[in-house]
């Protein structure tokens, strides 16, 4: 336990230094094509081309189309997409016996959890052609010390983001408390047990290093908050559209979808509670019964290349944990506070809590009471 809270606390400060988070310039450093890796190719020792599909079940909106035909356009491989919306709803996919995926987007949390549940396949990771990229300050962390279940995908923060213009009241939300009791209209929340109930819990006084408590009292006094706060939506998919229409004006929000909302219409602003958010890193992953192993490990290979990642985070809005990417990343991304955490904010940031069973199932009280009471 003690290793596990240092890891995280390296996670935490890897990812929140020296006011350049989250993103990290990586100017200089040696990195691999964003193919598999002629070496690797010449030897046999690794998987470059192939044909075929490869099954991806990915959060909704989170990859570009336009990269998955140029992976299929060089690797001959043809990328199959099914989205989720959440990290539980995923793992109750696979532990309902799905084994049709090749490759899975859990967040960190998650990937111990599938890691304990032996849903994941270790496949060394970081031995890859690209595993060379992934940037130092995220070999070795809590979820996957070593990288051998998965490989970095896209990581953030979780906010609120506002239309200021649109809703004055924005400027009164300074806090989860503040968002969870003001009552304005055309609010708008995610639809994911862990961000609502420990973003409840933070309003409750709760402290980021105590998100996994098994104290009933906590998790009543959030359930207590969460049974007056009723938002137009609860739902996590359509969230950028949503706000960008004026459909809504509020939203519980990850950080990149609101940088996209940003570049949509400027009025739209991300807040950082003062009662603390969570931070969190998504990873790529293959499940136990992948039907298309090879060409699952092509594609995270080929996901690790810089120009793959930088694309991805152009699309996605999030930075990522690969080197050189910084690269082709588009300059918007360097400059917007919803990305780069200022240097007054970072102390604000903890990771997403990855809980034993008893406060999940505290979590999932809270969560059902809340939205079957909506």
């Amino acid at each position: 336990m003690a290793s596990n809270k240092r890891r995280r606390a390296s996670y935490v400060a890897a990812l929140a230094a020296a006011g350049a988070l989250l993103l990290s310039a990586c100017g200089g450093e040696t990195t691999a094509d964003s193919g598999a890796g002629e070496t690797a190719a010449a030897t046999g020792e690794f998987p470059t081309t192939g044909s075929g599909v490869v099954n991806l079940y990915n959060w909704t909106d989170y990859i570009d189309p336009e990269e998955l035909k140029r992976f299929t356009a060089e690797t001959g491989i043809e990328v199959i997409l099914d989205t989720y919306d959440s990290n539980e709803t995923l793992l109750a996919k696979l532990q309902s016996g799905a084994t049709g995926y090749d490759v899975i987007v859990p967040s960190d949390y998650m990937v111990a959890q599938m890691v304990d549940l032996g849903l994941l396949q270790n496949v060394g990771v970081s031995s890859f052609p690209n595993g060379g990229n992934i940037k130092d300050n995220l070999v070795d962390v809590y979820w996957d010390s070593g990288r051998n279940y998965t490989a970095p995908w896209n990581y953030g923060t979780t906010g609120i983001a506002c239309n200021f213009v649109a809703e004055p009241g924005c400027a009164n939300i300074k806090s989860w408390k503040d968002y969870f009791t003001i009552g304005l209209p055309k609010m708008d929340s995610l639809k994911d047990q862990v961000e609502v109930v420990s973003a409840a819990l933070r309003a409750t006084g709760v402290a980021g290093d105590d998100l996994c408590t098994t104290d009933t009292a906590k998790y009543i006094a959030a359930e207590e908050l969460l049974a007056g706060f009723k938002p137009a939506v609860i739902e996590s998919d359509g969230g950028i559209e949503r706000v960008t229409a004026g459909t809504s004006n509020i939203r519980h929000a990850w950080n990149g979808s609101t940088h996209r909302m940003t570049v949509e219409n400027p009025d739209v602003q991300y807040i950082y509670p003062s009662d603390g958010l969570n931070l969190w890193a998504d990873n790529l992953a293959i499940p136990v019964g992948a039907p298309n192993l090879d060409n699952a490990k092509i594609f995270i290979n080929w996901m690790m290349g810089p120009q793959a990642a930088g694309n991805q985070s152009n699309f996605s809005g999030y930075d990522n944990g690969i080197k050189g990417s910084d690269s082709f990343m588009d300059d918007s991304l360097k400059t917007d506070p919803a990305v780069v955490v200022p240097a007054d904010k970072q102390a604000l940031i903890s990771p997403l809590p990855n809980c034993g069973e008893e406060a999940r199932e505290l979590y999932t009280q809270v969560f059902t009471t809340w939205t079957t009471g909506q």
